[in-house]
């Protein structure tokens, strides 16, 4: 894991600058939010959560990093006691948290953590970058899964991801967000993620002939063995793996007119007598272009994705945010907000509740009831995951978050899960002592103020 340096510079200089005002061991909470959806979505499964707990419960600061530290100009006026605290170094706080695999909204708490000053203020680099990456990459799987109508799409995105461990995160995402496996061999490894991939186009060009590349594969692979038939001519790439018989598992189709391609190599297939031999397409696919393909009943059985689900080309980044809430300076809770335009933050610790038909943020200490006869009782979705610094349990897996994203997405209207950017938001409100807390602490920051 990252080690105490894995964080931006001001994380450092606010944490010093705590020590110095005597904060460091005042209380606060925080919460990691997003301020909006990105174009063309409706929601996000949350994702991450797991390595962000593995970070917090491993944040260490060494004898080499703090020694780089003293050299910084910006650390210069840190007081002595700082450098011992920083060699001490733990995470003693509390973090509540949505399983993965949950879906959001705007505005609803992903993660709250509460922990002494320092030690909240730390972390910041680190969560928002490792949740807001597998909730966006979660996010854009279950589109690109979704347009599929059922087909099985396999992540392939590790060669064009934004470094090596982007890929083995990126496939852990979408295995969360609906993909059944990646071709990422180390995601296999660490999370037991399926995993998936016979051979490229070198492997046919490494043989004088087309066919006996086939043979080849097969005699290593048996059942497993997909073609990859359109290194020179796809259709006669698909007649020479149809005359090898099984057993084959089927072939795939990288390049050309997918739709024109894959109706004759269904031809050709079944005329060869393997009926159960399936087509794979892939090849700059995303989910718009799959839609179609679906829409246009092609007879295709499953879709390797690559760039545009790895990288969420068309939404490569989420407003995901982490501001404090509220402090405790003595005994007494003291809730904090920002008000600047267009950036604006509700004060207190929150917990999203969500009923049948709709959320509600509210104050974490409400409890809400049902406003309707017979309608059951709303579900918490905040949990507490991390207390005095302590797991409290095991994690569930990608396979757990995965069902769990699975279920949670057969409940949303179908409207909520359409690839456009309709008028159709998921209904999400704030609780009315939220509103209340926000208007008193609006009405007590101007008499501060006067």
């Amino acid at each position: 894991m990252p080690a105490g340096l894995t964080t931006d510079l001001y994380e450092l200089t606010m944490s010093a600058g705590y020590v110095a005002a005597g904060k460091h061991q005042e209380r606060a909470t925080f919460e990691l939010f997003l301020r909006r959806l990105p174009r063309n979505r409706h929601f996000v499964i949350a994702a991450g959560l797991a390595q962000a707990v593995d970070y917090l419960l491993n944040l260490r600061f060494s004898g080499p990093e703090i020694d780089y530290l003293r050299t910084l100009p910006q650390l210069q006026n840190a007081p002595p006691e700082y450098w011992d605290i920083l060699r001490d170094f733990r995470f003693t706080g509390d973090v509540w948290a949505v399983p993965e695999g949950t879906i959001l909204f705007a505005g609803e708490p992903i993660l709250t953590l509460r922990a002494p000053m320092i030690e909240a203020q730390i972390p910041e680099t680190f969560l928002l970058a490792t949740i807001s990456f597998q909730t966006m990459i979660a996010s854009k799987a279950a589109r690109v899964v979704e347009a599929a109508c059922g087909r099985a799409v396999v992540e392939f995105g590790a060669r064009r991801a934004h470094s090596p461990e982007a890929g083995v995160l990126a496939a852990r995402a979408a295995y969360i967000g609906g993909c059944v496996g990646s071709s990422n061999v180390e995601a296999g490894f660490r999370y037991g993620i399926p995993v998936y991939g016979t051979a490229a186009h070198s492997w046919v060009q490494a043989f004088d002939d087309e066919l006996e590349s086939f043979r080849r594969l097969q005699q290593l692979l048996g059942p497993k063995t997909v073609y990859l038939v359109d290194t020179y001519d796809p259709l006669e790439g698909t007649r020479r793996a149809a005359s090898l018989g099984e057993p084959l598992w089927g072939v795939r189709l990288d390049s050309g007119n997918l739709g024109e391609l894959s109706r004759e190599a269904r031809r050709m297939l079944d005329a060869a007598g393997l009926k159960d031999a399936k087509i794979m397409v892939s090849g700059d696919l995303n989910e718009y272009k799959i839609l179609e393909m679906m829409a246009a009943g092609l007879p295709i059985d499953a879709l390797g994705v690559g760039t545009d689900l790895a990288t969420s080309s068309d939404a490569p980044n989420l407003s995901a945010v982490y501001k404090i809430v509220e402090r405790e300076v003595k005994g007494r809770k003291v809730f904090t907000a920002k008000i600047s335009e267009d950036k604006q933050t509700l004060p207190g610790a929150k917990q999203i509740f969500r009923f049948k038909d709709r959320d509600v943020v509210g104050y974490v200490s409400e409890c809400p009831t049902c406003d309707q006869e017979g309608m059951a009782p709303p579900v918490p979705l905040l949990r507490p995951t991390v207390i005095g610094g302590v797991l409290l349990g095991a994690l569930p897996d990608a396979h757990h978050a995965r069902q769990h994203a699975r279920e949670s997405l057969d409940k949303l209207p179908k409207v909520v899960r359409s690839l456009y950017d309709e008028d159709h938001p998921y209904r999400v409100e704030y609780s009315q002592e939220l509103l209340d807390l926000y208007e008193d602490f609006l009405a007590n920051l101007g008499e501060a103020r006067t």
